[in-house]
Order: structure tokens, then sequence, then C-alpha cells
């Protein structure tokens, strides 16, 4: 027979010791919970496992594929989008790999983005390809379409964050979306990049702001050079110790809409690249409404490239890899 405790002997000692076991308890159930969420690699593995003989012959490629590495701002790596070729169930797969590489925070409005760029077609207008075996060996999942590279390679490309090249971005409401970009997804990046830009003093921005933004050309618009010195823009070592915190910022506001795996190995390689190494451009040739706002900007250093062009809407390329 259980003996209950009166309010009078329950003692402080026991009050802790039943909240301790409660938060104890709820923290095991949360990482239980979390343990047996699917993560993107394992969806991967269950949609190649679903693929039909035909639907193997358009979506997978041997791993060393030159196609694995390609990045661009609209573009589909294979000819027949996911609508065509999958069943609703495979479709709804895609989804969730697509979602599942991105933050809870900021999923559904990638979604959104993704959606919206995509006009009539919707999600399913998006083209995947994959490389490799996945659950064998190496593998990696690229999906595809406008304003959209993201890849899934279970750390299958060595010291490559995201397993390559990415391509992100967002055209709201309008091709030419306007000086305050309204409804725009990524719109807060470079806000928080101007911030930075406005903390910096006369000299300052004589060195980081700089004339004809770089041209956009595929792969070649995140080549990586290694230089540590001599890139465009104002390298951290003339910053103060409270500006570099603000590109610090910036960065984690750059990897905000990444899930966490991805945006942790992100600022590892940066931080083992050297942060003093980094350098920050803006580009007053591309100040959509005439107000200041720098709408293109730049992070490069020896092993990334973090390229904001925000006129007349959106496009962000990233690449990070480790040096050699």
């Amino acid at each position: 027979m259980n003996t209950l405790i009166s309010p009078s002997r329950f003692s402080r000692r026991d009050f802790l010791a039943t909240s301790a076991g409660t938060l104890a308890s709820l923290i095991a159930t949360g990482q239980s919970r979390a343990a047996s969420q699917p993560t993107g690699e394992t969806l991967v593995q269950q949609l190649h496992s679903s693929l039909t003989e035909e639907q193997r012959k358009v979506i997978c490629f041997d791993f060393n594929h030159e196609l694995r590495s390609k990045v661009d701002n609209n573009w589909h790596i294979v000819k027949t989008p996911i609508g065509q070729l999958f069943k609703p169930d495979q479709v709804d797969l895609v989804k969730q790999i697509f979602t599942s590489l991105h933050s809870e925070e900021y999923a559904k409005e990638v979604l959104r983005q993704f959606r919206e760029d995509s006009g009539k077609g919707g999600f399913e207008s998006a083209a995947v390809a994959l490389f490799g075996t996945p659950g064998t060996g190496k593998f990696e999942f690229v999906f595809t379409g406008r304003h959209c590279t993201r890849r899934c390679d279970g750390d299958s490309v060595e010291g490559a964050a995201f397993g390559g090249p990415i391509f992100y971005g967002h055209a709201s409401k309008s091709f030419n979306e306007g000086p305050t970009h309204d409804g725009n997804v990524y719109w807060y990046q470079a806000k928080r990049a101007n911030e930075v830009f406005q903390a910096l003093d006369g000299k300052q921005r004589e060195m980081a702001l700089l004339g004809a933004s770089p041209e956009e050309r595929g792969n070649d618009t995140v080549k990586l050079t290694g230089k540590k010195r001599g890139l465009p823009g104002i390298p951290m070592t003339e910053l103060s110790a409270d500006q570099k915190g603000l590109v610090k910022l910036v960065l984690g506001d750059l990897l905000k809409p990444f899930r966490k795996v991805d945006a942790d190995e992100a600022m590892k390689l940066i931080d083992a690249g050297g942060f003093d190494n980094l350098h920050l451009s803006f580009y007053k040739n591309s100040d959509v409404g005439k107000d200041g706002v720098w709408d293109d900007w730049q992070i490069e250093g020896p092993n990334v490239v973090w390229y904001f062009r925000g006129a007349p809407h959106v496009h962000c390329w990233a690449h990070i890899k480790a040096t050699a």
C-alpha cells in the first residue's frame, strides 16, 4: 500500500528531488523524440529504396558525376520535375528531405519562397538527382529549381559545408522588389550586414565600399581562391573588437535558415580558415532606391565565399570548404 506524504512532511529536499526527477524525465523524453525524428540522410535512403527502375535511370548518377557539384540561380539538374516523375508519396518524401535541411524556425518560410518563385508549378516543379548509393557508401542528394540549390550528403563530401556550393534567393511579389524588399524571406540578412557598414568609420567605409558587384557565373561565382590577403573589401584586421562582433552576428544570420548540423559545420570551417582572414565588401552600383542601403555585398576568405546580391531581387551564393 502506498503511503501519501502530507504537506507538513513534504520537505524542500523532497520537492527538489521530485522536481529534478521530473525534469530529467522530460529531458529524456525530449531527447528520445529528437533521436526518433528522421534525418535528411535517412529520408534520402527511403526515397532511393522506393525508386522504380525507370525513375533510377532519370535521377541516379555515379558519385563523381560532374553534375553533382554544379550550382546556379535557376536550373533543373534533370529535365523531368518531381511532379511528373514521382508518385505523391515520393513527392512528399522529397518535401520532407527539403524541410529537414532547414531550421525549424525558417523551414516554412523557405518552402513559401520556393512555391512563390516556382509559379504555377509549385513545389512539384523541383528536380532532384541522387549521386552514389545512400546507406552503402558515398552519396549526395541534390535539389534544384528557381532560386534553389540544396544538398544532403551525410558528410560524404569531406570538408565541405552543405555538401558543396549552394544557392538561395527570392523574388517576392515582383521581379523588381524595390528598396524595402517587402516579403522577401532573406532580406533580413542584408539589413544586418548594413548595420555593420553603419558602424564603420569614414576610412573603413572607403575600404569596404567598392564599385561594381561581381557577375553571376554559376560555379565561378563561388570559386575559392585560398587567399588570405588581397581579397576585395575590408579585412577583419581593420575592424575593432565590437565591429568584428557585428560581423560574427551577420555570419550567424546567414546560417539561421539551415539545420544546426550544417550551420555548425559551416562555422567550424570558417573559423579554421581564420576569422581575421575574412573580407567584407559592399557595392555602390547596386543601391535600389538610392537610399544608402547597399543591396549587394559579400563575405570572402580563403575558404569561403558568401555573395548576397539584392538587386533587383535576392540572389545568394555560398561555398565553404576546408583549405588544402
